[in-house]
């Protein structure tokens, strides 16, 4: 019982340290437009932006925005994942495979993802497949160097136990790289993950007619500037709750991993 109070103190305290610079930053926010440093027009106060956000989610049209971003996302995501894991594996673990593919792939991923996007345009028109191979193609290589790097950091000693003891291929890739790599899988797939929500806000800006990030910017057009603003912390939410979940989904995947990290 003392233990889970104390826990439970600490976990309030941490709260409570983490939750300042973000209360300072809400006053801030609200007095700066209210002294007349900033503009209301520019930066309205805090308040005006919170009751923006109520007419926001209430109007009618905000779920289906937030549907076709989630399609989106999830979509350029997924399509990235089954792309980009057996890719990272091939090229982490046969060097032939490496020494063919990392100049192209180095080359590629050293190219700006929305720099790209009037092409994407050209070859798959205003529809939704150039929107999802824009964040696919920003989304893919987190996923893609997490899982190159997993695969290169199996520990050789394990290898040569394992295939002392005579198993085959596709069990020393079940039972002995694939573990190894699944915490850097996972990882890829967080920082992916995040990434695609950031992409998602410069698709849907250029030849949208629904998402969130076509939302912002048409909030901007009508010069709605405190809903425009109430978009953009709804974007950042969407962006943190997605964080929290895969980190809560890799401790979960990966808690027989023992913590190095002190607790501070």
């Amino acid at each position: 019982m003392k233990n889970i109070s104390t826990a439970l103190i600490w976990k309030l305290k941490k709260g409570y340290e983490q939750s300042i610079g973000i209360i300072l930053i809400l006053i801030l926010w609200e007095a700066v437009p209210r002294l007349g440093i900033i503009h209301p027009d520019t930066l309205p106060p805090f308040s005006s932006v919170t009751m923006g956000l109520g007419r926001l989610l209430f109007s009618g049209d905000f779920s289906r925005h937030l549907w076709a971003s989630f399609f989106r996302a999830l979509t350029s995501f997924g399509l990235a994942s089954l792309i980009t894991v057996p890719l990272g594996f091939a090229v982490g673990w046969y060097p032939r495979v490496a020494r063919i593919f990392d100049p192209i792939l180095q080359f590629l991923r050293n190219l700006p993802a929305l720099a790209l996007y009037p092409l994407f345009i050209l070859l798959f028109g205003l529809g939704e497949l150039s929107k999802v191979a824009i964040i696919m193609k920003g989304t893919m290589w987190p996923i893609l160097m997490n899982t190159t790097e997993g695969a290169k950091a199996t520990d050789p000693l394990h290898i040569k136990a394992a295939r002392s003891m005579g198993i085959g291929h596709l069990q020393l890739f079940t039972k002995v790289i694939f573990p190894a790599a699944f915490p850097f899988i996972l990882t890829g797939l967080r920082l992916g993950a995040t990434r695609s929500i950031l992409l998602l806000v410069g698709a849907e800006m250029m030849g949208a007619d629904e998402g969130l990030g076509f939302l912002i910017f048409d909030m901007q057009h009508k010069y709605e500037i405190p809903e425009m603003y109430a978009a953009i912390i709804i974007m950042v939410i969407v962006g943190l709750a997605t964080n929290a979940l895969l980190v809560a989904l890799e401790k979960k995947a990966t808690k027989w991993k023992e913590s190095t990290n002190p607790q501070s």
